[in-house]
Formats: C-alpha cells, sequence, structure tokens
C-alpha cells in the first residue's frame, strides 16, 4: 500500500509535543521492584524507546506515565505539572498497544471517532477530524470498512489513527508492530516516525527489538531490571556501550576470552581498546561485534587461524561463525562475495576497535 502524506490541517492545529519527565518513579508489584528509580527526560517532539528485555519495567514505565498503573513514589511531569494523581483521561496523552483492540460492532470511521465522541467534540468536527487521521494513516478511503475487512497493518493504522485524532501532545506505543509480519512492520515503523515528526509530537515507543528501536529512536533507554542501563543516540548506545550488559543487547556480539592489560584487553595477542570505566588487569569476556573482524590471508600479522563453522548469505552482507583455536564461537560480518566453505581453514585479523568487557573466572 501507497501511503499517503500528512494531513498539514491536523498537524498545524494544537497536539505539538510536551516536555515529559520521570523523576525516580518506582513502582513494586507483590513486593517485586518493576521500576527502581526511573529518570527519563523527553523534549518536546523528541521520539524516544525503551528497550530492554522482557520483565524489564519498559512497559510498567509507559503504562505509569499513561496513568494506567499508580506509582510508588516519585514524579511524573508533563510540561512540569506533576500528574501521578490525574486520571488517564486528563492527562492529553496518546495511546497504541500490541492489540489492536477496535470495536468489531463499529466502522473504522466510528473507531476513530469514538475518542472525540467522549470528548463531546460536535458531529461536524468529529467526522473532519476522524476523515484528516484515516487520510494521515493512509486509510482515508477505508471508513466504511470494519475491523473483521482489515489487515492487520490496517487495523494498527486504525488504532494509530484513533490515537492521534484527540491531537495528544503525548504518543505512547507499547510494542504496536510485534503482531505484524516482517516487511508490514518495517513500513509501519517508517509512517509512525514520519507522522510523530511532522506533527511534533513527543513519543515513547516500547519495544524488545533492537533493531526496530535503532532504526526510528532520536534516543534509546535501554532497561534492566527496573533501571535504565543507559540512554543515548542509536550511534552512542551501538559504538560505545556503558557496560557489557547494552553491548551484549544492542547488536549481535561475540564473547571471546581475553585479558585486562594495563587499561586495555589482549584478545590473541592483539591489543584493543577497552570501552566504559577503567577496569583491573585479570580475565574478561571481549564482547567484539561482527564487523570488527575481518578475513584475512595467512601471513598478515596478528591473523588468527580459524575453521568456519557455518555461513548465512544475507542480502547485502555475509555473517560466517568461525571456530578459533580456543574454542570459541566468534562471527564475522563480511562482503557477500566472499563464500567460505564449512569446514574449511580460514585467518581472521581483529580491527583495533574498542570493546566493553565482562569480567571472566579464571
Amino acid at each position: 500500500m501507497t501511503l499517503t502524506a500528512p494531513t498539514r490541517t491536523m498537524a498545524a492545529e494544537p497536539g505539538s509535543g510536551a516536555t515529559v519527565e520521570l523523576r525516580d518513579v518506582v513502582k513494586s508489584y507483590g513486593g517485586v521492584q518493576a521500576l527502581s528509580g526511573i529518570d527519563l527526560v523527553m523534549q518536546p517532539g523528541e521520539f524516544v524507546a525503551l528497550l530492554g528485555p522482557s520483565g524489564c519495567g519498559k512497559t510498567t514505565a509507559l503504562r505509569a506515565l499513561s496513568g494506567l498503573e499508580t506509582i510508588d513514589s516519585g514524579s511524573i511531569l508533563i510540561d512540569g505539572v506533576d500528574v501521578a494523581s490525574t486520571p488517564t483521561n486528563k492527562r492529553d496523552i496518546g495511546m497504541v498497544f500490541q492489540s489492536y483492540s477496535l470495536f468489531p460492532h463499529m466502522t473504522v470511521m466510528e473507531n476513530v471517532e469514538f475518542g472525540l465522541r467522549m470528548r463531546r467534540v460536535a458531529k461536524a468536527e468529529r467526522a473532519t477530524r476522524a476523515a484528516e487521521a484515516l487520510e494521515m494513516v493512509g486509510l482515508g478511503s477505508h471508513g466504511a470498512r470494519f475491523a473483521h475487512q482489515l489487515s492487520g497493518g490496517q487495523q494498527q493504522r486504525v488504532a494509530l489513527a484513533r490515537a492521534l485524532v484527540t491531537r495528544p501532545r503525548v504518543l505512547l506505543l507499547d510494542e504496536p508492530l510485534s503482531a505484524l509480519d516482517a516487511k508490514v512492520r518495517v513500513q509501519l515503523r517508517e509512517e509512525i516516525r514520519r507522522i510523530t515528526r511532522d506533527l511534533g509530537i513527543t513519543t515513547l515507543f516500547v519495544t524488545h527489538d533492537q533493531e526496530e528501536a535503532l532504526a526510528v529512536a532520536d534516543r534509546v533507554a535501554v532497561m534492566r531490571a527496573g533501571r535504565i542501563e543507559q540512554i543515548g543516540t542509536p550511534r552512542e548506545l551501538y559504538a560505545t556501550p556503558a557496560n557489557p550488559f547494552v553491548a551484549d543487547f544492542v547488536g549481535l556480539t561475540s564473547r571471546v576470552p581475553g585479558e585486562v592489560v594495563g587499561g586495555e584487553v589482549v584478545v590473541h595477542g592483539v591489543r584493543l581498546p577497552l570501552l566504559g570505566e577503567p577496569q583491573p588487569d585479570g580475565p574478561v569476556y571481549a564482547l567484539i561485534r561482527p564487523e570488527d573482524v575481518a578475513l584475512a590471508t595467512a601471513d598478515r600479522a596478528g591473523a588468527i587461524g580459524a575453521t568456519v563453522v557455518s555461513s548465512s548469505f544475507l542480502g547485502s552482507l555475509r555473517r560466517t561463525d568461525f571456530l578459533l583455536p580456543d574454542g570459541t564461537l566468534i562471527a564475522v560480518q563480511h562482503d557477500v562475495n566472499d563464500q567460505p566453505e564449512v569446514g574449511e581453514t580460514a585467518h581472521l585479523l581483529l580491527r583495533m576497535a574498542p570493546v566493553a568487557a565482562s569480567p571472566r573466572e579464571q
């Protein structure tokens, strides 16, 4: 489906983004702390992704911001006003969830109009604004259809239009693409990013898919066990992870035994710069990205002999797993025209890229 450009009339109306702050937010369930003092500031119009494994607290943080969950302590501010005790319907927030949650007995137009009807907006204005919202998500001709007549991607677009039609200043997206197939996910995530940017809405996007987060967010907050481990631009998180958890979760890494010596990591005789806080000398696992290893000739200084275990064609590149002499598997990202055969011997060269490292018992 080819989607239309966003309707400028709607973009010009109220709905520009708000400043959002979570200050030392704590939330527990039955003695288990889901949020352990979360601090997060989002600037007007900023698109922030909360990224992390299941159970890390990212959805709890979103639900706390929406008002669907009360918090134990801390503050939630929208444009400087603490809304921690404010009902959900008074927070000027739009929400889109993983499940489309469309009313099956209503048409697409009626579904989109629903929030406006609850706000007692006049019928003529409801129809105009709902039509604009549907045009924005590329469904201007689908207003008379029912949910069962739409594909999953179309239903999620209706859910997005329903969230946008009230012209919220904050938009919350809780894994809205996880039920869709890969091609539709990529298309819809780009449309969501374009629409929110054009409308200037402050957006919080929850996902466990690191590729999704890196592709669309201005900044990404990586969460673990109720805390934010690091927040930064996608490039910052990938290139300079704050700790081994972030390095391992954001992108692909290989855990290769090494040794910290004088502030560097020695891996198979190669000294690599160490990311993050200084570590004492001793054994570690170096977390090495696939693109930081190259195929080399046997006579190249520093080349490491390895055996091909498997190789995958990924379109514009190839990723191959090699077995190092110490029994460690290491992934290498290389030119698609290099096609190593399983079982053959090759040689690898570690690039001088900084690496994160995690402790390793001797």
